[in-house]
């Protein structure tokens, strides 16, 4: 299919092979060497309002293994120690990071375990970093996890739920488990803290169909990667599910509802917008009531907190804060600024005051 896109002043269209593209749903299946291209076809067929099963943001994120590690990892997702190395000079601080070696080495755009070593001495890690740099790839050194040697889950994230799942695993001496490197693959009943894993990783990446590929460490499971256009074949042949069947019946019942860009919505009306505080970057806070940050204010913003994986709307006023929590508000944006500074650079004495009296 060959798809044409216009844009005009007050206009959008999408042709395909010179016809009006018609179609209610569209499930990307985009190649990774065309990965630019078809993400920039998937924003305007969603400005046209044609539901999409994963977004092109979602796409680009999970296909940028850095981006994608520094979102799980914010979001307190468990995965292997990663670092980002951009001079041969960094690489022993990267290993002594990572716990030691051997470490894995891979680029931040690869697929089907493309560009993805297991080196087991410093200098072979360094020489293989410096090549990759010198090629204007993009490194990271990254732990391994040896108790998962050759072998990972595959869960498949339809919506909200994982409906197929196996293990993977290497064969002889290589350590990546693909299938398309010739693993193989057996059904796995996935417990349930995977699952949920999984599922959050996919969330969080805003994809709604993917592959996450997850690791048994001795502490529980680790997301090593998610696919945004995960292969079909090896899962249903080792789980006995119909996956693509699962995939259609979830599009039908979803493609009702559209999706819409809050960040984009709430950025409509000229000066009122979304400010957000890391409380961990403010420590006087802690402990205040979340009340405290908006008593000059006469009218209060729309705000909700961010806690232990849990988003709370207009929390309750006596609610304290507490070191790991976002606070995030929307309404005038230069009066929230000027109260939220005024909260935040209260002097201690103040604060202690006014703890006292109460």
């Amino acid at each position: 299919m060959t798809l044409s896109l216009f844009s005009a002043g007050d206009s959008l269209d999408v042709t395909s092979e010179g016809d009006s593209f018609e179609w209610d749903a569209v499930i990307p299946r985009i190649g990774h060497s065309i990965t630019k291209h078809g993400c920039s076809v998937l924003r305007h067929l969603d400005q046209l309002g044609v539901w999409c099963a994963n977004s092109a943001e979602g796409i680009q994120q999970s296909r940028d293994k850095l981006q994608a590690s520094q979102i799980l990892s914010q979001n307190k997702i468990p995965i292997p120690k990663t670092v980002y190395v951009r001079d041969p000079r960094d690489v022993e601080r990267a290993i002594e990071y990572c716990g030691g070696l051997p470490v894995v080495v891979k680029v931040t755009q690869g697929t089907q375990g493309d560009g993805v070593f297991l080196r087991y001495s410093f200098q072979e890690t360094k020489n293989l970093v410096q090549g990759l740099l010198l090629s204007k790839k993009a490194v990271l050194i990254q732990e391994y996890i040896s108790e998962s040697h050759g072998t990972d889950i595959r869960a498949l994230v339809v919506g909200d739920k994982v409906v197929a799942s196996m293990r993977r695993r290497a064969r002889g001496r290589e350590f990546r488990s693909n299938y398309h490197l010739n693993g193989t693959v057996e059904k796995f009943e996935i417990p349930p803290e995977y699952e949920e894993v999984a599922c959050r990783a996919a969330r969080l990446l805003g994809l709604h169909i993917a592959g996450v590929d997850l690791l048994e460490g001795e502490d529980g499971p680790l997301v090593l990667e998610v696919n945004s256009s995960p292969g079909l074949e090896g899962i249903e042949k080792a789980s006995g599910v119909n996956v693509a069947g699962e995939i259609i019946d979830y599009v039908i019942n979803e493609a009702t509802f559209s999706e819409v860009s809050m960040d984009q919505i709430l950025r409509t009306i000229p000066g009122e917008g979304v400010l957000s505080i890391q409380v961990r970057q403010h420590p006087k806070l802690i402990g205040n009531p979340i009340q405290s940050l908006f008593e000059g204010l006469e009218k209060l913003p729309t705000y909700a907190l961010s806690r232990n994986n849990e988003f709370i709307w207009n929390a309750d006023g006596e609610t304290l804060l507490r070191f790991d929590d976002l606070v995030i508000c929307y309404g005038d944006l230069k009066k929230m600024r000027t109260q939220l500074k005024l909260a935040i650079f209260k002097p201690v004495s103040d604060t202690i005051e006014e703890q006292n009296q109460d």
